[in-house]
This record gives structure tokens, C-alpha cells and sequence, in this order.
């Protein structure tokens, strides 16, 4: 009988891989395999299944051997047959573009599950980030939703930031004389792309292409941690002192002010979604924009809650619908529960130990302690608009969307909007919600999302829903 091949959920995969760095890069082409790159990823992979440590580190520049040498090498490989199974194989390889870098992808089979390793070079040709994240839906690519007029949009490159910590970004406004009314969006947990790229899905430039087509001007950037996450790691104290704040915060209220600077943009009507743990972190980037200038915030799958429990359920309900994973997810499960009990027993006299807990320093967890988003979002004076998918087990509808409303449903200016069909990223989906539709399954957020936005966007204050009763999108 052929073995099951169990399709590892994402999460799962960051939990056992977050201190390593995620390259998700947009720009594709085929490579046969007299590529020089590729054919030193697929010696790097090679050297490492066979047990080879030191000939796997020969390619690796100066900061990936200080985070990856040998001995860290050997430890991350022979912790990989429990999460993933035996190495079986490398299949197919591919090549992308990020500036400076390029990007050579390996399928790799594993006897419980496909994974792709995603190989980052830098222009001297050595290895400066890799990572093994799920496989995408064979063949799968990302395609305009059916809403998307390109012949009404334009797109344009810019930088969120400068030196050191610049980011490339994209805006996407309407064509005409504007002054359009602006949307900067901010991604949800882990090293991010500008399009919140997750296998062929790509929900950030669905939001861009056609909120854009409606006459929004958008713009979207590449995370902090995924373009100078080596940089961040590599540096003890800086990874020690981070927080949401340079996570999260800075840039987006960077973003809003590139946003309000640009051409055709109406400087007053710039507004800032935030989705997941951008979400969550609303109140706080609202809280930050002291003067006031952003216009109005989206709340889209929101977390509402303490992020390590939210870690430790996410991880029960997909352990439950593999019937609990047998022995070794129930090991999982409460080593993850040891370390979210240790994030709650954290004190000031802790930041000096380097510790790091669910890939994260002393600093980080404490700077969120006592954090209650839906509370402090009461003192946000502007307009506010919560979006959230019935399907999402990750931020769910009966817990996240329920405090927020249970907080700000009594207000005028703020809008709820319950979609009964639609998972974490806001995709449609059948049956009980799962991680491999994230990456088995290709889709764009609906038009009728794209339509409540741009119809809050153009008229916030009017759009609330009185009575704080949410509206059930798709049923109206």
C-alpha cells in the first residue's frame, strides 16, 4: 500500500524553521540545470543528505556561516526526518530574481511530505539564505483576478525607507489626473513579500489590482524581515532588542508617508490596512501616527489575542485533523505549550540571557505583554473598517472578529464585515478549513471584497453599520 504523503501546514514548517530566512520572490524563469547556481544549490543540498556538513558550508558568504555553520547544519538536518520524514530526493529547480539576489527554488521529496528549498545567492555567488517552506500546487501560477483592468492601472517601483533598511515596493495607482485616495498595506507574521505570496496565491496584489482598477492607489512592500532578515539575525544585539515596533510599525508608517508624497495621491485620504498580525498591530501603528495623518484603518483577519496562544492553538487544531499526529505531535504540542508558558513567566531580569522562545528575544515577547488590541482601539478617532473570513482558523470569527466587535460595535464610524466563505487569506474554500489550501489550492480574494473596500475607502464615515451588528459579505 502506498504511504500517505502528508502535506506539512505552514505554520507548522515556520515553527521548525523561523530562524532561518524566507526569500518568497515574485519574478520566475526556467533554468536547466548547466546553471551555475543551481547546480551549486542542488551540491549544498546534496552535501547536507549525505551527511556532509563541512563540504555544505564551502558556498555559504560570512553571515550564513556564522548562523549556519557546520555544527548548526548537522543539528537543523537530523532533526528533519521527525518533522518531515527521510530525504527521498531533489526533482525539478527553478530560478527567481530579488535584487541583489537570485533565488534557486529545489523541489525536494520527503517520504512524508514535498517541500520546496528555496536557495538565496548573492552577486558573488555565495549562499546568503535558505529555507525549506511547503511545496506550491504543481505547476500553479498566479494569474490577474477577472476584476483586474490593467488598461485603468499603472504600477510603478519605489522604497519605503532609506539606507540601510530601505525596502523595494511597488505602487499601483489608476490612470488619470487623480488625486486618488491612497491604501498602504501591512502583512501578517513572518517574513512577508510585497504580495503576500503563499504557493500561487498572492492576496496583497489581488487587493492592489483591484482596488487600483476602482480607483485606490495602492501600495505594498517588501517586509523588513524577509529583505535584511540575515542582517537582523546575524546581529546579536539588534536581534535581541527587536520588537514590533522595527518588525512592524516603523515601516508601515513609512509607507503611509511615501504613500501621501506621491504623485496623484490625495495627501488626506490615505489609509492603512492591516492584515493578520498587521491587524493585531492597528491600534498600536494608529497610537504611533501622532499628528493624526492617516485617514482610516482596515482590520482584515485581526488577531485580538496573546500570540503564543494563538501559536499553541493553531498548532492543536491541525495536529486534530491529522487525528492528533500520533506520539510525535503530541510531543510537538507540548513542547509548544512549555514554551508559550515560558513567554508568560518572562521578567525584566530575562533580557540580559539572549534567550529566544517560539523564534523570538526577551524583548519582543515583553514589549507585547498586557497588549489588548480591541481595548486600545477605542481610543482610535478615526474611521475603522473589521473584515473577517468565517473559514479562518488561524484568526477566527468566533473569538478575534467577536472582540473586536464586542470593543467598537457601539460606534458609528466603524464597519464589520463577515464573509462566510473565505479562509485566513481571504480565499474561498470548502469543507473544514485546512493549511493545504493555502498552498495546494490557487485562488484571489472575490470581488465582493474588492468592492466593500473600495466602497469604505471612497466613503469611511457613512459606511458604518449602526447598530455594530456585522455584515455578512456575499449575503447582502
Amino acid at each position: 500500500m502506498a504511504r500517505h504523503r502528508q502535506r506539512i501546514p505552514p505554520i507548522t514548517v515556520r515553527l521548525v524553521l523561523a530562524a532561518t530566512v524566507l526569500l518568497n520572490v515574485a519574478a520566475q524563469e526556467a533554468f536547466q540545470d548547466t546553471d551555475p547556481l543551481i547546480l551549486k544549490a542542488r551540491h549544498f543540498l546534496d552535501a547536507m543528505s549525505r551527511g556532509d556538513y563541512q563540504g555544505a558550508t564551502v558556498d555559504l558568504d560570512e553571515t550564513m556561516l556564522k548562523l549556519f555553520g557546520p555544527a548548526q547544519m548537522a543539528a537543523f538536518w537530523k532533526e528533519m526526518p521527525q518533522r518531515v520524514g527521510t530525504f527521498v530526493r531533489q526533482t525539478t529547480a527553478r530560478k527567481e530574481t530579488l535584487p541583489p539576489y537570485e533565488i534557486v527554488l529545489i523541489g525536494c521529496d520527503f517520504d512524508k511530505t514535498s517541500l520546496d528549498a528555496h536557495i538565496a545567492f548573492d552577486q558573488a555567488g555565495r549562499i546568503s539564505g535558505f529555507q525549506f517552506v511547503p511545496a506550491a500546487a504543481a505547476g500553479a501560477k498566479y494569474q490577474d483576478p477577472g476584476y483586474a483592468d490593467r488598461s485603468r492601472i499603472e504600477e510603478t517601483d519605489v522604497t519605503v525607507g532609506t539606507g540601510g533598511w530601505a525596502l523595494p515596493a511597488t505602487l499601483t495607482r489608476p490612470v488619470g489626473p487623480g488625486p486618488f485616495p491612497g491604501l498602504v498595506l501591512v502583512h501578517g507574521s513572518g517574513p512577508n513579500d510585497r504580495d503576500e505570496t503563499l504557493g500561487a496565491n498572492k492576496p496583497f496584489k489581488d487587493l492592489a489590482l483591484g482596488l487600483a482598477t476602482k480607483g485606490v492607489a495602492v501600495l505594498r512592500y517588501e517586509k523588513r524581515t524577509r529583505i535584511h532578515g540575515s542582517r537582523m539575525i546575524a546581529d546579536k544585539e539588534l536581534a535581541s532588542s527587536l520588537t514590533v515596533k522595527e518588525e512592524v510599525i516603523d515601516d508601515a508608517l513609512q509607507a503611509a508617508e511615501v504613500l501621501r508624497r506621491a504623485d496623484r495621491v490625495d495627501p488626506g485620504r490615505v489609509f492603512l490596512l492591516g492584515h493578520s498580525l498587521g491587524g493585531y498591530l492597528i491600534p498600536r501603528i494608529a497610537a504611533a501616527d501622532r499628528k493624526g495623518d492617516i485617514a482610516g484603518f482596515i482590520i482584515m483577519a485581526g488577531a485580538t489575542r496573546p500570540l503564543e496562544d494563538m501559536m499553541v492553538e493553531q498548532v492543536a487544531y491541525i495536529l486534530g485533523l491529522a487525528g492528533g499526529g500520533g506520539e510525535d505531535g503530541r510531543k510537538r504540542l507540548e513542547e509548544l505549550k512549555a514554551q508559550r508558558d515560558r513567554v508568560k513567566a518572562l521578567s525584566e531580569s530575562d533580557l540580559a540571557s539572549g534567550e529566544r522562545i517560539m523564534s523570538a528575544g526577551v524583548r519582543y515577547w515583553l514589549d507585547l505583554r498586557g497588549y489588548n488590541p480591541p481595548q486600545m482601539a477605542k481610543k482610535i478617532e478615526r474611521p475603522i473598517l473589521v473584515i473577517q473570513g468565517e473559514r479562518d482558523y488561524q484568526v477566527t470569527a468566533a473569538k478575534d472578529f467577536a472582540n473586536w466587535k464586542a470593543a467598537l460595535g457601539g460606534r458609528p464610524d466603524v464597519t464589520f464585515r463577515l464573509y462566510p466563505k473565505l479562509n485566513h487569506l481571504f480565499i474561498e474554500g470548502q469543507g473544514f478549513p485546512n493549511p493545504s489550501e493555502y498552498t495546494l489550492t490557487v485562488g484571489h480574494i472575490p470581488a465582493a471584497v474588492i468592492d466593500d473596500l473600495a466602497g469604505w475607502i471612497l466613503n469611511p464615515r457613512r459606511a458604518g453599520t449602526p447598530s455594530g451588528t456585522p455584515s455578512r459579505g456575499g449575503r447582502r
